[in-house]
C-alpha cells in the first residue's frame, strides 16, 4: 500500500524518484512551482521541455495531461510536468475532473518510468486560483483512487495554510499514511 506523506517545505529539496511540477502548457517555465523547478533543474530541464514541444506538443501540453523530462540538478530523477486547470466556478465540475486528472496521469507516468517515490505540489493552488480545501481534496481523492504500486506519494506543500488544508482534507478522508514533517 502506498504511503501518503504530506510535508511543509520546497518541492524542489525532495529526494525522490520523480518531482510533480505545476508547469503552464508552454512547458517552457513560469512562477511559483514552474518557475523554481526550472530554476533550480539547470538548462536541461529546459532543453527537453523544447524537445517535446518540437516533437510531440507544439501546441503546448493540454491540460489534464502529463509529460516527464530529466530532473537535471534536482535531487531528484524525473520531473513529471502536468498542466492544471484555472480555477472558474461557472464550470467547476469540469475543471475539477481536470485536475483530478493531473494527478492520475502524473502518477501513470511516474510509475511506467519506474519511479517508487513522487512528490507532488499543490497543482492549480497557487496562480491559478483554484481554492485550497478543494484543491487538496481532489488531490487526495485522486492518489487515494489511483492507488498507485508506489513506495511513498509525499505532498510538498508551500507554507502553513496549504499544509492545514490537505491536512483537513486527508483527515475528512480518513486517510490513515503519515503525518511527515513541518519543517522549513
Amino acid at each position: 500500500m502506498t504511503q501518503i506523506t504530506l510535508v511543509q517545505g520546497d518541492i524542489t529539496e525532495q529526494q525522490v524518484d520523480a518531482v510533480v511540477n505545476a508547469a503552464n502548457s508552454s512547458l517552457l517555465g513560469g512562477g511559483g512551482v514552474d518557475g523554481a523547478i526550472h530554476r533550480r533543474g539547470g538548462p536541461e530541464i529546459l532543453a527537453e521541455c523544447r524537445a517535446l514541444r518540437a516533437s510531440h506538443y507544439g501546441k503546448g501540453l493540454p491540460t489534464g495531461r502529463a509529460v516527464a523530462t530529466t530532473a537535471g540538478r534536482l535531487p531528484a530523477r524525473w520531473v513529471v510536468h502536468t498542466v492544471g486547470p484555472v480555477y472558474r466556478a461557472e464550470d467547476h465540475r469540469q475543471r475539477a475532473e481536470l485536475l483530478a486528472s493531473c494527478y492520475r496521469e502524473s502518477l501513470r507516468v511516474a510509475v511506467g518510468l519506474g519511479a517508487r517515490t513522487v512528490a507532488f505540489p499543490a497543482v492549480s493552488a497557487g496562480i491559478y486560483g483554484w481554492p485550497l480545501d478543494d484543491a487538496a481534496r481532489i488531490a487526495l481523492t485522486a492518489v487515494v483512487e489511483e492507488a498507485p504500486d508506489l513506495d511513498e506519494v509525499r505532498f510538498v506543500l508551500f507554507g502553513a495554510e496549504a499544509y492545514a488544508s490537505f491536512e483537513r482534507a486527508r483527515r475528512e478522508l480518513g486517510e490513515q499514511g503519515e503525518q511527515g514533517d513541518q519543517a522549513d
